[in-house]
């Protein structure tokens, strides 16, 4: 079984949403997996480059209303 977390970042603006999502990050095991829920337009580009430069996943990008969702895999 993956270790899973999920994050909700709602409500809160550039940095916050990556910053929080990069210290449940370090709470999970290689393979652990963060969901993070955002609201913050930026994030549908700053979650992509957090991945591309800490080498994590994007596993996957989604929206659901006005709340964007990002499952990323710890590598």
């Amino acid at each position: 079984m993956t270790d899973r977390i999920e994050y909700d970042a709602t409500g809160l603006l550039c940095p916050l949403p990556v910053l929080r999502a990069n210290r449940k990050m370090r709470e999970l095991p290689v393979g652990g997996e963060l969901t993070v829920r955002a609201t913050d337009p930026a994030s549908e580009s700053d979650f992509p480059s957090y991945c591309k430069q800490t080498g994590h996943e994007l596993v996957s990008t989604s929206r659901e209303g006005e709340v964007l969702v990002f499952v990323i895999r710890k590598r």
